[in-house]
């Protein structure tokens, strides 16, 4: 039987609990609003910051100029609680700031090395972070429905660009699922008020 944790093309099928992190992209005030799913992505990284919290997984918050574009939604800052602590970029991809790599690439010493990719826009920030990413050997696992576009187009068209690229795009519920492996353990309950 082949085991969930093989690979595809040296790519790992499965996100595994102890090698994830979480980035949010940009999910900010003056930003969100104007998204075609801003309602379905919220809610959908909303659910996987309830899966990092209960697994431990870093999460990287990004915002883009936050003095003209606000900050991370409320909604999503509430739920982090003490983990907001948003790293601020004006360059369009997360790996185009300082802050950024030094954070990530410190995880990916620490053997954290399967980033979930959320947030916005899906073809322009989200798109070249996971692109910048890829070029770097990382293994991305993009929410489908935790990225969106202000155009649906868009959106489709960045998920099939990322996908070619070699990056895993998957449903939040998949991905979710995948970590949790199993029903009936403490974490799943965790999990329960999120995903029934």
């Amino acid at each position: 039987m082949l085991s969930p944790f093989g690979a595809i093309g040296g790519r790992k099928m499965f996100v595994q609990r102890e090698r994830g992190l979480l980035v949010v992209v940009d999910m900010q005030e003056r930003l969100l609003p104007v998204m075609y799913n801003a309602r379905e992505v919220e809610e959908n990284i909303l659910k996987l910051l309830a899966l990092a919290k209960i697994y431990q997984w870093p999460v990287l918050i990004t915002e883009q100029y936050p003095k003209g574009l606000g900050r991370t939604v409320e909604g999503l800052r509430k739920e982090l609680g003490d983990l907001y602590s948003p790293i601020e970029k004006v360059s369009f991809s997360c790996m185009g700031s300082e802050a950024f790599q030094d954070r990530i690439f410190q995880l990916k010493r620490d053997g954290r090395d399967q980033v979930v990719v959320t947030g916005i826009e899906a073809h322009v920030c989200v798109y070249q972070t996971v692109m910048h990413l890829l070029a770097q050997g990382w293994e991305v696992h993009l929410a489908s429905d935790g990225v969106g576009s202000r155009v649906q187009r868009n959106h489709l068209w960045a998920l099939d660009i990322m996908d070619n690229a070699g990056a895993w795009i998957k449903p939040t519920e998949t991905i979710i699922f995948e970590v949790l492996e199993q029903a009936g353990t403490p974490q799943f309950k965790a999990m329960m008020p999120y995903i029934k």
